[in-house]
């Protein structure tokens, strides 16, 4: 914006001038003299040197637009380097939850194995003593109700 405001200036500053710019002159150039109109000279001095900017700046931007492609292109690979190592990760991280469900599966039918086997020997011990208990009543060996109880005589 700055630079299209500055040669709008200097344009006009051109136009206003221009009987100045177009009167000749001689100029030296050490070894020869040469008669040119000043303006003329110089409108070819701001050319050139625009020019040369411009070139300066497309060749600027272009490297820009390289490096910034270059740059672009690295970080899809590491955002893809990036997203595999994370869906690595979840994999693993699923196995191992499988892995560690497994083993508590296991771990849980095994107490509960552990469990009705106590259980059945507890059972088995408790009808053991039930009937050990029922043979020495019928043998007379215990003792009846009454005398174990006397409070439930009426």
């Amino acid at each position: 914006m700055l630079a299209v405001i500055v040669s709008v200036v200097l344009a006009a500053f051109f136009v206003v001038n221009w009987r100045v710019f177009a009167t000749p002159v001689s100029l030296s150039f050490l070894v020869t003299s040469v008669e040119a109109p000043v303006g003329l000279v110089m409108l070819s001095l701001f050319a050139l040197g625009l020019l040369a900017l411009s070139a300066f700046v497309g060749l600027w931007q272009g490297t820009l637009l390289v490096e910034f492609r270059r740059q672009a292109k690295e970080l899809a690979a590491q955002r893809n380097l990036a997203e595999s190592a994370e869906a690595s990760r979840f994999t693993g991280l699923g196995a191992l939850i499988r892995e560690e469900l497994a083993a508590s599966d296991a771990r849980v039918v095994a107490a509960l194995e552990g469990l009705r086997a106590e259980l059945k020997a507890t059972e088995n011990s408790i009808a053991a003593t039930l009937g050990e208990m029922d043979d020495r009543y019928r043998r007379g060996a215990l003792p009846g109700p009454s005398a174990v109880d006397p409070g439930r005589q009426r």
